[in-house]
């Protein structure tokens, strides 16, 4: 499959030992305003290095493109390579709106291309495991699901339109886009209704930085989430210092996200520290993987059984004994995405996480901001139903 990219900084970034090392997988063009970046995807992958997204559009050899730019250009750019016949992964959150979901679905259903929404958490090996062993009722039904995670997300460096919630901005978008769509998997899909609370707590990033919500499904089944990105308390202490990128992390760096920021004296300083880290800018580097990716803490309750997905596979405890169904690491990292898009756009098998699907994770995330400003509970009206796997 020859893929396109729009966007060569940090969502290309972390999708890019995979797309080095995926068998099916051809890079062939780029589009990206920064001129060092288009010459360096030229030099490694010999490609062609575009200045403007349409570019990639037209070029006849792109079968797929990946759109890993900010979240405000995601429905412009999927509808926009939609009517040019090209199959399209957009980076999560799909987009900041409603209608923009449903305009991206619909362009993609007219073109009868394929719409598929990624990397999410909810492609981790680990929890697609999780979720075979509740849809095949090995463990009888799903009951009760909690998630939570601890990060330093907050304080990582960020444009100015990161810590703008008008423009996507803060955690719910950014994050509850992965724990959002790991509980609606585990869950069954459908949510009928939540109620939440956010917190934006540090005047000098007046986004959100956290929340909890309380979901029910429609079957009867209810999950609480819990996310923090005020770099405090580290979820990756529960789990031996594996990162969400399944790399082993330094527990000993506590504070080393704040500490960064110290020298920064404006919004301005700020992305361009951001800047730095982006491809063409900055070596690659080859991560070490001491487990599967992972995004926090996750217990599935079931009739006969807990189901903790880890690391390492999922914890299962049952009446009498507890065990870890183990997995083993991908040869490629991430292998599930390509897999899944490969599949879609090669054999037309339909992705489990396409534009539907998203739509109704996004609608989940907007409903968490709407419960906390309207102190109310929100019912759900575009859920779909997790398709097997």
């Amino acid at each position: 499959m020859r893929l396109g990219v729009a966007g060569l900084g940090r969502g290309f970034m972390l999708m890019l030992p995979t797309f080095r090392a995926h068998p099916d997988i051809e890079l062939v063009a780029a589009a990206d305003l920064r001129a060092e970046s288009r010459e360096q995807f030229v030099r490694e992958f010999g490609g062609r290095g575009y200045a403007r997204f349409e570019e990639v559009c037209d070029d006849p050899d792109v079968d797929a493109i990946y759109i890993a730019t900010p979240h405000q250009f995601h429905a412009d750019q999927v509808i926009a390579a939609s009517a040019r016949g090209k199959h399209v992964m957009v980076e999560k959150p799909m987009a900041i709106t409603l209608d923009e979901c449903a305009a991206m679905v619909d362009a993609a259903n007219h073109a009868g291309t394929h719409l598929l929404v990624g990397h999410s958490h909810s492609f981790d090996a680990p929890y697609l495991h999780a979720n075979k062993l509740i849809r095949a009722g090995t463990y009888g039904s799903a009951r009760m699901i909690h998630a939570f995670n601890y990060t330093d997300f907050l304080y990582r460096p960020r444009r100015p339109e990161e810590l703008d919630t008008k423009q996507g901005g803060g955690v719910v978008f950014s994050q509850g886009a992965h724990q959002v769509d790991v509980v609606r998997m585990l869950g069954g899909g459908k949510v009928r209704s939540l109620r939440a609370c956010t917190g934006a707590w540090d005047p000098s990033r007046a986004t959100e930085g956290a929340y909890m919500a309380l979901l029910e499904f429609e079957d009867g089944v209810f999950a609480s989430l819990t996310y923090s990105g005020y770099a405090h308390f580290d979820s990756d202490e529960l789990v031996g210092w594996i990162g969400e990128l399944g790399q082993q992390r330094d527990g000993s760096d506590y504070g080393a996200a704040r500490a960064s920021l110290r020298s920064v004296s404006s919004s301005v300083a700020e992305a361009e520290l951001k800047a730095k880290r982006a491809y063409g800018v900055v070596p690659s580097v080859e991560r070490k993987f001491a487990g599967h990716n992972h995004f926090g803490s996750v217990i599935a309750s079931c009739d006969r059984a807990d189901l903790r997905p880890l690391p390492a596979g999922v914890m299962i405890y049952e009446d009498a004994r507890a065990w870890l169904e183990p997995l083993p690491l991908p040869a490629v990292p991430r292998t599930e995405v390509i897999d899944e898009l490969y599949e879609a756009v090669v054999h037309g098998i339909a992705p489990l996480h396409d534009g539907k699907w998203a739509m109704a994770t996004m609608e989940v995330c907007l409903a968490i901001l709407e419960s906390a400003k309207g102190g109310r509970e929100v019912r759900l009206e575009h859920q779909v139903e997790v398709r097997k796997q």
